[in-house]
This record gives structure tokens, C-alpha cells and sequence, in this order.
């Protein structure tokens, strides 16, 4: 009796997983693509300042700035950007997002004075606006919160993939492309790594569908299952926020942005600057440096993955960030110590990805489990609006400290506090609440 009764429920479960395994080999090895050609186009500047600023006469407080400048266009567009996402559909506006930073991206080429580097920075976090949550807000509409956090993970490697992948093809296009047509190395990075995201952004039109509804390679009975377990997944939370005004004025959307906050100080102060701390250890040959820049994004992948998955299997969010945040912390702030030894150096960073960026997939499960809808769209931007004021705190904060003091151990040091300080927000937000 109790296996005739089971054996049904059982082949149910293996039924519906095998359309969730259907729908992430559709649609998550072409995002995380596109993450990794949104990222690397961000942080490349990192590689390329190396031979950009004496060519273009930056000082690290000016390339700081610029860097961070991106952050401010990113800022101002996010949340009205994932709105139009809404209205929209996602292929349209994420095609567009990818089709316009790509080609803005790439004329980083034509760069000659440090205004020209401000303003087209500026631009090209306008263009990039509402891509991370977008996609993120995307998500939610294809998986239950219970498969949420590997799936997040398994699209974000996208963030690691972009240094273990980019940083030895950036080195390779510097050190082998530059004088060729007498373009300079950064000149080539540029070109040749913008122009594959306006490739992706066309292909967008072809692969992504904007719902379950629309994707053609679903039957009618399996788009059913998922819609079936999407609703139950929102009938588990009485209440679920949907309005606008319930993602915008959430006091747990602030907290939220709060502890992206602190993750971005220290994600952008690793990401933008990896290759000068890498140079200011000893290695100057920018083939190697861009090897190096590699291993620190191999450990944030593996513990993308780790992470994510063993928050999804426990069902447990809050100590999958604190944990992870308090052990990169340590590692983050003890690395200017050894600020002189290439070895240390990778292998504190290395640690310290693997547990900052590891937690991210949790961190980005959060919002889905008390916001829905244009709710949802709204809180999602706004969180990662609020976070990413970070990059231009984190940028601008390096480069001082770098110029005034000549070493990078005063932020560092910040950043780790302000990441300990935001396990506080963590623990505050209600276990029964986020650990779904």
C-alpha cells in the first residue's frame, strides 16, 4: 500500500525535474554568456589601465574615479530599466541592454583624454542598467524559490568566468596585439571583447522567450507543471508584496541593498583591482599578471557552486551568507600583509572570493520570498541601485588611498569591516521568511 502510494508522487518529483534540467540547458548556459560579457566588459578597464593610464595621464585617484563613474549611470537607470523589462518582455530589453553597452564598451577605443574616459564610462553603465536584476527578476519566473539559489549560482559563475577566462585573454590581446595597425594593446581589448556582446544582444532576439508560456520548446503539459509550482511557491507566503510602491518603500529592500553594499565594496575592490595588487607584488609581466588574475575567480567559482547548492539543499540563506562573509573578511583583511609576496597575495584573494562571491547566489535569492511581481522588478533594482553606489565608493576609496598612502591596506581593511558589520542585516531578516 504505501509503495503503490508513493511510487506516483515519486515519478511525479522526476518528471518535474527532468523539465527544470529541460529549461536550465535552455536558458542559463546563454545568460551566464551574457554575464560573462557583461562583467568582462566592465572590469576589463582593470587589465587595460595598465597601459591606458600612462597613455592617457590618469593617476590612480583619476582612474578610480572612472571606474566608478560607470556606477553612476548604473545607478540612476536600474530601477527604470527593470521596469521597462516588465512592460516589455525580457528578450527585447535585455537585447537592447547587451546590443548598447557592447558597442559602448568597445568604443572605450577611441578614448584620448581622461573627460573623454569619464564620460564614456559614465555611458556605459547607463547602457548596462538593469541587466543583473532584470535577469534575475527573470528568473523568478521560471523557478520556485527551493530551486532558486543553484540555478542563481549556476548563472552567476558567469562573474567568476569573466576573470578565469578573461583575465589570460586580456593579457594575451595586450601583450600580442599591441602596435599592430598601430592601435595600442588596450585598444584591441576593447575592440575585441565589446563586439562579441553585440553578437550575443542579437542572438537574444532568437533564444531567450520571454516567459513559460511562450517557449516553444515546452509542451502544453509541461509548461502546466511549472506554472503549478510557481503558484504553490507563492501561495506558501500569505501577503506577498507585489505593488510598486511595496518594492520601492520596503525597509527590508534597504536591507537588502545594504549587504549587496558591503559584498560590492569588496567584489569591485578585487575585480577593478586584482591586476595592479598582482603588479604591486612583483609580477610586472602583464601576460602573467592576467594568468595570475585568473586563480582568484577559479575559487569564487567553485564556491559559487558549493555554496548555492548546499543553501538550496538546506533550505538555510542567513548563515550561507554570514558564514562565507566572516571567513572573506578575515582573508580580504589580512592580505595587505603580505602585499609583497605574489603567492600570498593570490591565495588570500582566492579565499576571499571563494566565500564573497560563493554567497552571492544566496544573497540574490532573498528578495523573491517576500516581493512578487512589479514588486519584485521594482525591489530587485532598487536593492542592486542601492548596492552599487558601492563601485563608486569602492573605486574612488583605492584609488586615494593608493596615491596618498602608496599602499591599498586602509580600504581593504574598511571594506572587510563593512562586510562583518553587514551580517548584522542578515541576521535580522526573518529565518522563517528567507529560508524557503
Amino acid at each position: 500500500m504505501t509503495i503503490a502510494s508513493t511510487r506516483p508522487a515519486v515519478l511525479a518529483a522526476e518528471d518535474t525535474a527532468s523539465i527544470y534540467r529541460k529549461i536550465t540547458w535552455k536558458l542559463i548556459p546563454f545568460l551566464c554568456l551574457c554575464y560573462l560579457a557583461a562583467y568582462l566588459d566592465r572590469i576589463n578597464i582593470g587589465l587595460a589601465k595598465l597601459q591606458m593610464a600612462s597613455d592617457l595621464a590618469l593617476s590612480e585617484t583619476a582612474f578610480g574615479l572612472g571606474a566608478g563613474l560607470f556606477f553612476v549611470g548604473y545607478i540612476l537607470f536600474e530601477v527604470p530599466s527593470n521596469l521597462i523589462l516588465q512592460r516589455v518582455g525580457a528578450k527585447i530589453w535585455i537585447a537592447r541592454i547587451m546590443i548598447t553597452w557592447g558597442l559602448l564598451s568597445t568604443a572605450t577605443l577611441l578614448v584620448q583624454t581622461p573627460m573623454q574616459f569619464y564620460i564614456i564610462r559614465f555611458l556605459l553603465g547607463t547602457a548596462e542598467a538593469g541587466f543583473l536584476p532584470g535577469v534575475l527578476f527573470y528568473l523568478t519566473k521560471w523557478y520556485p524559490s527551493w530551486r532558486r539559489s543553484r540555478i542563481i549560482a549556476l548563472f552567476m559563475i558567469g562573474l567568476p568566468l569573466s576573470s578565469l577566462i578573461g583575465g589570460p585573454v586580456s593579457g594575451w590581446i595586450m601583450g600580442h596585439f599591441h602596435s599592430v595597425y598601430g592601435m595600442r594593446g588596450w585598444q584591441w581589448l576593447f575592440l575585441l571583447e565589446g563586439l562579441p556582446s553585440v553578437l550575443l544582444g542579437v542572438l537574444t532576439f532568437w533564444l531567450l522567450p520571454n516567459n513559460v508560456e511562450s517557449a516553444r520548446w515546452l509542451h502544453h503539459s509541461e509548461k502546466q507543471k511549472v506554472l503549478n509550482e510557481l503558484q504553490q511557491d507563492e501561495n506558501t507566503v500569505q501577503g506577498l508584496k507585489q505593488s510598486l510602491r511595496d518594492g520601492l518603500l520596503n525597509i527590508r529592500v534597504v536591507m537588502l541593498g545594504g549587504i549587496d553594499f558591503s559584498i560590492l565594496l569588496s567584489a569591485y575592490a578585487m575585480g577593478f583591482w586584482m591586476p595592479t595588487f598582482i603588479r604591486n607584488a612583483g609580477t610586472t609581466d602583464i601576460s602573467t599578471i592576467g594568468y595570475l588574475t585568473a586563480i582568484p575567480s577559479l575559487a569564487a567559482l567553485i564556491g559559487m557552486i558549493a555554496i548555492g547548492s548546499s543553501s538550496d539543499r538546506m533550505r538555510e540563506r542567513r548563515w550561507h551568507i554570514i558564514i562565507p562573509f566572516i571567513i572573506g573578511a578575515a582573508a580580504m583583511g589580512a592580505s595587505p600583509l603580505f602585499s609583497h609576496n605574489v603567492v600570498m597575495t593570490v591565495l588570500l584573494f582566492s579565499v576571499a572570493q571563494a566565500m564573497i562571491i560563493g554567497a552571492v547566489p544566496v544573497f540574490f535569492s532573498l528578495p523573491a520570498t517576500f516581493l512578487s511581481g512589479t514588486a519584485a522588478a521594482a525591489g530587485f533594482a532598487l536593492a542592486c541601485s542601492i548596492a552599487n553606489i558601492a563601485g563608486l565608493v569602492s573605486n574612488s576609496v583605492m584609488g586615494l588611498a593608493l596615491d596618498i598612502t602608496g599602499s591599498s591596506s586602509g580600504a581593504l581593511w574598511f571594506f572587510a569591516v563593512c562586510l562583518l558589520l553587514s551580517c548584522l542585516l542578515v541576521i535580522a531578516l526573518p529565518a522563517k521568511l528567507v529560508n524557503r
